[in-house]
């Protein structure tokens, strides 16, 4: 069975972000870049069923700018076998990430693909879902445990009343929680064998898919400062302020 693990670049989550001059995105000029850290641990788990025994083959798929080389080429050192950008020059929503991806899915007829839950970047948490759909797939989302028996797919996923478990029927899409699994670091030896891996570019454009936004971005701007704490004497004084600054009783 093919396993096919997306990854998107993002900015390091150690880094501060910041907005440009003109507030019109975020300023990405000689900012470090790195993969989703969901995307981390669903490359990390494709390379663990591999390694299982479950799955024949890991395709690396990222889907954005040429830069994302760099994202793919971490993925086939961490373990995946070969890795596909599909280049865009412009920020895609994610129906048209989900879109183009069922383009390479209906080339490649991978028994399972599995994605972040989210990327760091924007949070819209929607790109596993609308690709399930498209392809008329099984899916399972927010994933912390993974485990194929057969064509079975069995997932605990994390839901706000604590953790529900699905058994699925491959093919299916998954998308991974935080605590799936702790990704592992690539060796040196590693990077230099991702070197030799095949990593194929293809233009958006191939596909046929309209890649217009529907949404039109406004105005980025950074968070309020956070205002400094106030220490009360007692409990009278809280609900005074409460009353008379606060108007919340």
């Amino acid at each position: 069975m093919k396993i096919l693990v997306m990854v998107k670049r993002v900015t390091d989550p150690n880094v501060t972000v910041r907005v440009n001059a003109d507030n019109s995105a975020v300023d990405l000029n000689n900012v470090k870049m790195a993969i989703n850290p969901f995307c981390e641990i669903a490359v990390e788990e494709a390379v663990r069923l591999k390694e299982a025994g479950i799955a024949s083959e890991v395709i690396a798929l990222s889907i954005g700018a040429s830069q994302s080389q760099e994202q793919l080429r971490t993925a086939l050192a961490v373990g995946a076998d070969r890795a596909i950008l599909i280049e865009a020059d412009s920020t895609l929503e994610p129906i048209a990430v989900a879109k183009l991806a069922s383009k390479v899915i209906e080339e490649e007829q991978p028994g399972l693909v599995i994605l972040g839950k989210q990327s760091i970047d924007t949070d819209n948490s929607q790109t596993g879902q609308m690709l399930a759909s498209i392809m008329g797939w099984s899916q399972g989302t927010f994933a912390s445990k993974v485990d194929i028996e057969g064509d079975k797919l069995n997932i605990t996923r994390e839901v706000d009343t604590g953790l529900q478990s699905l058994s699925l029927k491959l093919p299916a899409v998954v998308t991974c929680d935080l605590r799936l699994n702790e990704p592992r670091f690539a060796s040196l030896p590693n990077i230099m064998k991702a070197k030799r891996k095949p990593l194929e570019i293809k233009a958006a454009e191939e596909y046929g898919i309209d890649l217009t936004s529907r949404i039109n971005m406004l105005k980025v701007e950074e968070p309020s400062a956070r205002q400094s704490g106030e220490i009360l004497s007692s409990v009278s004084e809280l609900v005074e302020k409460l009353k008379t600054e606060k108007g919340v009783i």
